[in-house]
């Protein structure tokens, strides 16, 4: 596993670094919505704050559920089992973990649990 927790601790770095700014989106979206009064709902100029607001929101669910999979994966690490396949008890490729250092499956154990994908 060679470079493994320098691989997790920048891709942990980059998703703390993303919360940050969802974070601050949010609160600018907060702010402006605050003091006015204006029909956003029927702004033909582009998307309502609302649905701004709504989207930052969902994107943050998805950088916080990447940080519990990178705090996984860490201890995974310090465990000993990462870079095997929770599947079949394989090795996940190092192309695989460097592609997705949270990988938990090997790729054809990836593949098989996709939905609608017929299982051997």
């Amino acid at each position: 596993m060679t470079g493994a927790r320098a691989r997790l601790q920048r891709e942990r770095r980059e998703a703390a670094q993303r919360l940050d700014e969802l974070r601050e989106s949010f609160d600018d979206f907060v702010a402006a919505s605050r003091d006015s009064n204006a029909d956003d709902e029927h702004d033909p100029e582009g998307a309502t704050i609302a649905y701004e607001r709504a989207r930052v929101v969902a994107l943050t669910h998805q950088v916080r559920e990447h940080l519990a999979q990178i705090d996984a994966a860490f201890e995974r690490l310090d465990a000993g089992t990462y870079g095997r396949c929770e599947t079949c008890g394989g090795a996940i490729g190092e192309a695989r973990l460097e592609a997705r250092p949270t990988a938990v499956r090997c790729i054809t154990c990836a593949q098989n649990s996709r939905p609608g994908r017929a299982r051997p």
